[in-house]
């Protein structure tokens, strides 16, 4: 029997930080299915899925953790395999882009959070404006809401977001996350 685990890592980023990752998922008899990894301020993070026999994961968490004098901070979780968003549900994105100020993703995320959106996948990078090089932030988000929830109502309340912080914020319906 196979059971999936998420595996959860940073560490100073350097060449051979994946192949070690690899090694010990493959070496464990672990399948690499899925991924998010990026480079963070001189640090490499990520998630990975990976489905491997349901006794090895203690064994690959501690053959993970031994890459710990490398410096690599790791934790490898069980997963239970269900799914929060129910078929019914539709996928919307949000697209954010203005001036960089704190407080951008609790205004937004906690306007989600009310109205019971479920955010699938979030990138956010500040960036520089083409002509006058200030940063600017900027998001794109995927999420899922249900039937029942008004997409008129929620963009009225992400318009108030963005005119109180100087923000466009697009929200748009489409066919699939992904």
């Amino acid at each position: 029997m196979e059971t999936s685990y998420i595996v959860t890592f940073i560490g100073d980023d350097r060449p051979g930080l994946v192949e070690e990752l690899a090694r010990a998922i493959s070496d464990n008899g672990g399948n690499w299915l899925e991924s998010r990894s990026s480079q963070l301020a001189g640090k490499f993070a990520g998630l990975v899925l990976v489905r491997l026999p349901a006794d090895r994961g203690e064994k690959l968490e501690r053959d993970l953790k031994a890459l710990s004098d490398a410096g690599l901070s790791v934790r490898v979780t069980r997963t239970s395999g269900g799914t929060v968003a129910s078929a019914a549900d539709r996928a919307v994105r949000l697209t954010v882009i203005g001036p960089d100020r704190n407080g951008i993703v609790r205004e937004i995320s906690g306007e989600l959070s009310a109205r019971q959106v479920n955010v699938v996948e979030m990138e956010t990078h500040v960036i520089s404006a083409p002509m006058s090089a200030e940063p600017l932030f900027e998001a794109h988000i995927e999420a899922t809401i249900a039937p029942d929830q008004d997409l008129d109502e929620l963009q009225d309340r992400l318009d108030e977001i963005a005119n109180r912080m100087t923000l466009d914020i697009n929200l748009d319906a489409i066919d699939s996350i992904g």
